[in-house]
């Protein structure tokens, strides 16, 4: 369910959330009663699947990576790239993997070319085939894997936004606003809860700049503890911020309208 889209990808395009994974995420992956992660909408050629597969072997090495993609001559030519715990089948949003339920889902730049309107019934049909406290990742990135934005989501809606952002790739943290995911990127004006995180970030990253020969880190690290010192809801903490990261609860960027909660 779900369709075709542009299919652009890079080597080392999703290493951002890539990390994110194999660092916040590895608890659930190491739990797991069936470490099954899938990659929906891998693209034109099988390159992220098989990032993902490696990586996250670091965490736990019986991990199973399902590549997942609607086009079938896209399926057909990641054929040749199968081995042991990693497969790739034709499918879409309804994860069709048998009897097995996914711990984690990334779909990277896939919702990003759907009508807006059409994601909340995607989460929905996404994680309701997830394991047990299971996450989907919906984001989006720049074409080199510099600028990202992503949610974490799981059967009972969003949970998480995070921006990562390269040190050194952009003057200041709203310019990543055009990464925004498909649920945000319309909702980056006056008045929206997205929007005001942005401006803060930028408040916040501007009156760090006495900081900036010490580095691109430091100046990020004392934003983040700037904004949670503000109010906001900054998750995680200095060795996450020092990624260019910055986490926040989705509540500190949520729409005001109905609908984009992912019902149990």
């Amino acid at each position: 369910m779900g369709s075709i889209t542009r299919g652009t990808t890079n080597p080392n395009r999703l290493r951002r959330a890539d990390r994110y994974l194999t660092g916040v995420l590895a608890p659930l992956v190491r739990r797991a009663y069936d470490p099954l992660l899938v990659d929906l909408g891998f693209g034109a050629a099988p390159i992220t699947a098989v990032e993902l597969w490696q990586r996250a072997r670091t965490v736990r090495p019986d991990v199973e990576v399902m590549g997942i993609e609607i086009d079938p001559d896209r399926v057909a030519a990641a054929q040749p790239h199968t081995r042991p715990g990693l497969s790739f089948r034709c499918g879409g949003f309804e994860i069709p993997s048998g009897s097995r339920s996914p711990v984690f889902v990334r779909a990277f730049n896939v919702l990003r070319q759907y009508p807006v309107e059409e994601v909340p019934a995607a989460w929905h049909l996404a994680c309701g085939r997830l394991a047990p406290n299971g996450v989907l990742m919906d984001g989006t990135c720049d074409e080199i894997g510099r600028l990202a934005t992503w949610l974490c989501c799981t059967v009972e809606g969003p949970r998480t936004f995070t921006v990562s952002m390269r040190p050194g790739a952009f003057t200041v943290p709203s310019d990543v606003a055009a990464r925004l995911p498909k649920a945000l990127i319309h909702r980056n004006v006056p008045g929206e809860r997205v929007h005001a995180f942005l401006a803060a970030a930028d408040a916040a990253w501007l009156a760090n700049a006495a900081l900036s020969p010490f580095g691109h880190r430091q100046r990020w690290t004392a934003m983040c503890r700037d904004l949670r010192a503000a109010g906001w809801p900054v998750l995680h903490g200095p060795h996450r911020w020092r990624l260019g990261e910055l986490t926040v609860s989705w509540s500190a960027v949520a729409p005001d309208e109905p609908g984009w909660r992912v019902e149990g």
